[in-house]
């Protein structure tokens, strides 16, 4: 956790990837456990760059065993921030953009609407 650089990388990593897992319905708190499969790293690293959220404000810990972290509004909003970004160029639309084609996101321009869904990061 020495390397500032590092840290922001895997903060940004964990932040998509906590934002997917809630988005899919996967669950609303996760352990580190859960999200090793998607990063690829050990386990302790991930504990630390967790544990470093919380105190930053971006995930909750919650004392179980093992504990569980579940990303707070700042980490909604900036885990929904990076997912947009990282993911935009593929297909063209946004996770959770619509498809409906009257709505107002489609006929009046982006913005034009919310999603419904309470776990966007508006």
């Amino acid at each position: 956790m020495s390397d500032p650089l590092d840290a922001l990388y895997w903060r940004d990593e964990i932040l998509q990837i906590m934002y997917w897992f809630r988005g899919e319905g996967f669950g609303e708190a996760v352990t580190p456990r859960d999200l090793v499969t998607f990063l690829r790293v050990d386990e302790t690293v991930v504990w630390g760059h967790l544990n470093q959220m919380a105190r930053d404000g971006y995930v909750t810990q919650f004392e179980e065993d093992p504990p569980r972290y579940q990303l707070t509004q700042l980490g909604l909003r900036e885990g929904g921030r990076r997912f947009a970004d990282e993911f935009s160029g593929l297909t063209g639309q946004a996770h959770m953009e619509c498809n409906d084609p009257n709505c107002a996101c489609k006929t009046q321009g982006p913005g034009a609407c919310k999603p419904k869904l309470p776990w966007t990061y508006q």
